[in-house]
């Protein structure tokens, strides 16, 4: 009887074990996600803001290729 109570400790115990091991990933894999979520909502605002930028750079070189006429450009 003894030998049977230790096996079923044992099993009882290696349950245990494997249920905290699959909480402690499960907590791993949703930090790396929010993480991740942040990380990528930071570089789409910075890739945004690169735009606005590349977009007003844009719009300032046309105006100056409009004030002075004369100036070679790009055919």
């Amino acid at each position: 009887m003894s030998s049977k109570k230790q096996e079923e400790n044992t099993t009882s115990n290696a349950g245990n074990s494997s249920d905290e091991l699959t909480v402690v990933v499960e907590e791993l894999l949703n930090s790396l996600s929010n993480k991740f979520t942040t990380v990528s909502g930071e570089i789409f605002a910075k890739m945004d803001e690169m735009s606005r930028r590349l977009d007003n750079l844009e719009a300032a070189l046309r105006a100056n290729e409009e004030k002075a006429p004369g100036s070679p450009s790009k055919a």
